[in-house]
């Protein structure tokens, strides 16, 4: 394989990883929000990534599939006095949880960052690869 497609693999990561992030942001974002019915509720949102194998090049990179919500229910929260309240008094809870995406975000920003290294790494490669021919 050439040290060319590792800048392509490493690549496709990082936008992978940017996905990854910018979901997280997203989701916590929303984190505090209540909607007025269950159906109107935020639902956390994840993406799904696939490996696609590029057989011609031998080379496998990853691409977003798609982005999916989380299956967990939504809560039920008493809260009269809030303008969402429904006629009992009840608002819907997002299904956000702060711990898991602050996990979340830890690990695609050192994936990320571990893209990055790699591609620093390549480049030394190559640079020390052409001063062997002087």
């Amino acid at each position: 394989m050439s040290l060319f497609r590792v800048f392509d693999i490493a690549g496709s990561g990082m936008v992978a990883e940017s996905v990854r992030l910018n979901t997280v942001a997203s989701n916590l974002a929303n984190a505090g929000t209540v909607a007025a019915s269950e159906r109107e509720a935020y639902r956390a949102r994840m993406p799904v990534f696939r490996a696609v194998l590029e057989e011609a090049q031998a080379v496998a990179r990853v691409r977003v599939a798609g982005i999916v919500e989380d299956r967990r229910p939504v809560e039920r929260e008493y809260r009269p006095g809030h303008p969402l309240a429904d006629a009992d008094g009840y608002v819907w809870r997002t299904n956000v949880n702060v711990i898991e995406q602050m996990a979340e975000m830890i690990a695609a920003s050192r994936a990320y960052q571990t893209n990055v290294d790699v591609l620093g790494t390549v480049r030394q490669l190559l640079a020390a690869t052409l001063r062997i021919g002087e």
